[in-house]
């Protein structure tokens, strides 16, 4: 009998699917990654999220390995390119949690430019200030899409209705435009958006987008949004420009200091998180843009589909 091995624990129907397609699937959830790494032999697929690396000594280990398939959109934990050099599918599930994020991303610009976090605080501590926490409206802004596959398009179709400009930018697509955004030149983008959201996989080239020759692009001063990895946005370029100016407010689902598996925060706060925690202009969130009731059923269904066709 072929087996799967379940390194995060996800959603049940996964497993049940799995299992009346006739594949043994175990879990063994105090192993470490040299555990998994040992014992990577026996499988003939793997389900992760964000525990372990999926790298090239599993992979090596993993004879029999058919696929790896990741529960959400990155990545960037599994080297896919020697994955599949080895002939082993590298699955993963972004159409299935693309509504999430793109209600998430959306919910966060509101919060953040109606500064709805600070008027509930001071509502519940007796402090009834209508003028301090005046908002800014979405409409008539420009509004700039860095990325525009699933989550970034998710963003967009929310924003139809506000009578904002949307404009997408996505260095390896062409003839992307549709309703929801217009196909922009980077030069475009940051010479016009009033407000700029990030939804980019991390990778090699993207690891600091958003660092302090980033910034000092925009010729506006801009709202910051980051639903995609921490470490897409430099933090300390970040804080810099929040300091000066130079971005206006920023709301981050993701943080640069989480721990690989995005389960918690580093131990140390370092003065720039420190910074981030405090501000009034920041509103914050733990990596749960994806991450709903309806996306947990959706994200399964997504990748069981996938392994189906795989295993075909």
């Amino acid at each position: 009998m072929q087996k799967v091995l379940f390194i995060d624990t996800v959603h049940p129907l996964i497993r049940e699917e799995l299992t009346a397609m006739g594949f043994l699937c175990e879990e063994f959830p105090k192993y470490t990654a040299i555990d998994y790494s040992n014992i990577a032999s026996e499988y003939t697929g793997v389900i992760i999220r964000s525990k372990i690396k999926i790298d090239k000594t599993f992979i090596d280990k993993a004879i029999k390995l058919k696929f790896i398939a990741r529960v959400g959109s990155g990545l960037e934990n599994i080297d896919v390119a020697y994955a599949e050099s080895r002939g082993i599918r590298c699955l993963n599930s972004p159409e299935g949690n693309r509504d999430a994020v793109g209600e998430h991303t959306l919910g966060m610009l509101l919060a953040l430019m109606n500064r709805i976090c600070l008027a509930n605080r001071d509502v519940r501590e007796g402090i009834w200030a209508r003028e301090s926490n005046r908002g800014i409206e979405i409409k008539g802004k420009t509004i700039g899409i860095i990325g525009y596959g699933n989550m970034g398009r998710g963003f967009a179709q929310r924003l139809k209705g506000f009578e904002a400009r949307v404009i997408a930018y996505d260095k390896y697509k062409s003839a992307y435009a549709d309703e929801y955004a217009g196909e922009s030149t980077m030069d475009e983008l940051c010479e016009t958006a009033d407000i700029v959201s990030l939804h980019v996989p991390l990778t090699e080239e993207t690891h600091y987008l958003a660092d302090e020759n980033f910034l000092k692009r925009f010729r506006k001063n801009i709202f910051l949004v980051n639903t995609s990895r921490g470490q897409v946005v430099k933090t300390s370029a970040l804080v810099a420009a929040l300091k000066s100016g130079r971005v206006r407010g920023a709301a981050l689902d993701v943080l640069e200091f989480e721990d690989s598996s995005f389960e918690a925060l580093s131990n140390d706060v370092p003065p720039d998180l420190k910074y981030l925690l405090e501000a009034d202009n920041v509103v914050l969130t733990p990596h749960i843009a994806g991450w709903t009731v309806e996306s947990n059923v959706r994200l399964a269904k997504v990748l069981v589909e996938k392994i189906v066709n795989v295993n075909r």
